[in-house]
């Protein structure tokens, strides 16, 4: 598998998400509402490495990563689930399910965010945040 953050040459964002979650498209219309090209890396199709999810938990905590809301985390045995205490476990069950992985992940640069954050990515791409308008007396 083809590592697409080292070959981003143009320094895109890069968005690993699955094409039909709710909060991956909603990412997706962002972007593109914000006239901001990016380069989709989809799960299903692509898949995730170990030293891709290794390398994020050295920047967030693997608790962040794994989402403990999802379909997929409810499936899965309360008796695996309780083994699921640290980076070693967690990278394992991410391997195995990445629908488990929370979504979306968006690379930019050094910067790495998870989930859907309007007023992060606008940071993250350097947008100006809109003041709220002063409350008329």
């Amino acid at each position: 598998m083809e590592d697409v953050a080292k070959n981003n040459t143009l320094q895109k964002p890069i968005v690993y998400g699955i094409p039909n979650c709710d909060i991956t498209k909603k990412t997706m219309d962002w972007f593109k509402k914000n006239k901001t090209a990016v380069i989709f890396h989809d799960y299903k199709v692509e898949g995730i490495t170990k030293e891709k999810l290794t390398e994020w938990s050295k920047k967030i905590s693997w608790e962040i990563l794994l989402n403990k809301k999802s379909s997929t985390w409810r499936g899965i045995p309360v008796s695996r689930q309780e083994k699921i205490t640290n980076h070693t476990a967690a990278i394992a069950l991410m391997l195995e399910h990445n629908s488990i992985i929370k979504r979306p992940v968006i690379e930019y640069g050094d910067q790495l965010l998870v989930g859907f954050n309007e007023e992060a990515y606008k940071g993250l791409l350097n947008i100006p945040l809109q003041k709220k308008p002063e409350p008329l007396e």
